[in-house]
C-alpha cells in the first residue's frame, strides 16, 4: 500500500486569462485578451493534487467559503477524484481566495491574489487524527495566512509541533508575500527559528528563502553562485532540516541533506537506503521543454515528485530528477497541474528526456553523470 500525505494549508482558485501579447495598463485603456483558464491553485491543489496524480494517496485541507469560487475549488477537486473535496472546511461568511494570473509573454508571471478564506486559517482547521494515519503532512504558503503568521507564526509552530510529536514527517513551502502586507512585515528569520525540531522537509524557492534570512540578495534568487547556494543549504541545516531544498527555476534543483542520523529521526518517511541520502549537497538541471506556457505551480509540482519519489524509496539521485520532470511537465500547461502526467509516463521521459545543460560556478563544484552537479559537502 502506498504511504499517504496530508497536503494543509492555502488554497485559491486561479483565473489565468491568455494574453499574446505585452501591453502597458495605462488608466482608461482597453485591453484585450483570449479566453480564460479557471483552475485551482495555492500549495494544497498545486502540491495535493500533483500527488494523487502521481498515484500517492492524498488528502487535502484548506478553508474555503460558502460562495461560488468555494464551490468551484471543491468541484475541481473531486473531478479528479471525489474523496479530494472531503477534507475542505466551508465555513459560511468566510470569502474564498481566488488570484489572477498574468502570464505576459517574455515577462516574469504577476499575480492579484484575494486572501480570503486563507486569513482565518490556524492550526485548530487541521484534522490531526487524519494526519496521525499520513506519513508526510505537507504545508504551504503560510506567508500568505494571517492566522499562521501572526504573533510571531505561533499558530504555525504549535501545528508543526504537534504533527512531528505525532510521528509524522513534515515538510514546508513558502511564497513571497507582498513587502507591503502584513506576511510582508513578519519578521521570518525568527519564524523559522521557532520551527527548529520540528521540519523534516524543506524546499522553498531561493528567492523564498532570501526574503526571509537574507534580504539582501532577494530578487537575485535565481542567480546565485554555487558558494552561495552552499551557504544558504547550510543555513536550512542549521535550522535542523534534514532535507533542504532550493528551486532555482531554470536553473534547477539545489538538494542538501543532513547526517544520516537526522535522517533517521524522519519517521517513516525518507524510505529509501539512508547511506545514499546522508551527507548530499547536489544541485540538478532542469529538461528540456518545446512547449513551455508558463512556469504557474512549477515549484509545488516539483515537491511533489520529490516527495513521491522519496516515499517510494527512490535513490536521491533519482528523487531530485524525477522532481525535475514533474516541474518540466507542469510548464507545459496553463494551469499547474494540466500539464502533469502520471507515475509511469513520468518515469519514462525522465529517462528519454535530454537536461538543460547547467553550469554552476564556486570551489568544490563538479559535474556527475546526467548532468547533476556535486557540491563540496557531497559525500559520493
Amino acid at each position: 500500500m502506498e504511504a499517504s500525505v496530508v497536503v494543509a494549508g492555502h488554497v485559491c482558485i486561479d483565473i489565468i486569462p491568455e494574453i499574446g501579447r505585452d501591453f502597458e495598463l495605462l488608466p482608461g485603456r482597453l485591453v484585450e485578451i483570449g479566453t480564460a483558464v479557471t483552475a485551482t491553485g495555492g500549495a494544497v491543489s498545486n502540491t495535493g493534487v500533483a500527488l494523487h496524480l502521481l498515484g500517492i494517496p492524498a488528502t487535502l485541507m484548506g478553508k474555503v467559503g460558502a460562495d461560488s469560487f468555494g464551490r468551484g475549488i471543491i468541484e475541481i477537486f473531486e473531478g479528479y477524484d471525489q474523496r479530494l473535496g472531503a477534507g475542505m472546511n466551508v465555513v459560511a461568511g468566510e470569502t474564498s481566495s481566488y488570484t489572477i494570473v498574468l502570464s505576459v509573454p517574455g515577462v516574469d508571471r504577476m499575480f492579484l491574489h484575494c486572501p480570503g478564506a486563507n486569513n482565518t486559517f490556524t492550526d485548530d482547521d487541521i484534522d490531526y487524527e487524519k494526519v496521525a494515519s499520513a506519513a508526510l503532512f505537507h504545508y504551504g504558503y503560510p506567508t500568505l495566512m494571517t492566522g499562521m503568521f501572526e504573533n510571531g507564526g505561533a499558530s504555525l509552530i504549535r501545528m508543526m509541533q504537534r504533527v512531528k510529536a505525532a510521528g509524522v514527517a513534515t515538510s514546508m513551502d513558502l511564497t513571497v508575500p507582498d513587502p507591503s502586507s502584513p506576511g510582508g512585515q513578519v519578521d521570518w528569520k525568527s519564524v523559522l527559528h521557532g520551527l527548529k525540531g520540528s521540519l523534516d522537509v524543506f524546499m522553498p524557492s531561493a528567492d523564498e528563502l532570501m526574503y526571509m534570512i537574507d534580504r539582501d540578495k532577494f530578487g537575485r534568487g535565481d542567480e546565485l553562485t554555487g558558494g552561495e547556494v552552499t551557504i544558504a543549504g547550510q543555513q536550512l541545516l542549521d535550522l535542523d532540516v534534514a532535507i533542504a531544498g532550493l528551486k532555482l527555476g531554470s536553473r534547477g534543483l539545489y538538494i542538501r541533506t543532513a547526517a544520516k542520523d537526522r535522517l533517521a529521526r524522519i519517521p517513516d518517511a525518507c524510505t529509501g537506503d539512508l547511506d545514499d541520502w546522508a551527507d548530499r549537497e547536489l544541485w540538478f538541471p532542469v529538461f528540456e521543454v518545446d512547449d513551455f506556457v508558463t512556469a504557474t505551480g512549477a515549484g509545488d509540482t516539483t515537491i511533489a515528485g520529490f516527495v513521491a519519489a522519496m516515499l517510494r524509496g527512490f535513490s536521491i539521485h533519482d528523487a531530485g530528477r524525477t522532481a525535475c520532470m514533474v516541474g518540466a511537465f507542469n510548464v507545459r500547461g496553463a494551469d499547474a497541474l494540466s500539464g502533469l502526467k502520471g507515475w509511469d509516463e513520468t518515469l519514462a521521459a525522465r529517462d528519454s528526456t535530454a537536461h538543460v545543460p547547467l553550469t554552476v560556478t564556486g570551489d568544490g563544484w563538479s559535474e556527475g553523470r546526467n548532468g547533476v552537479w556535486h557540491g563540496p559537502n557531497d559525500c559520493s
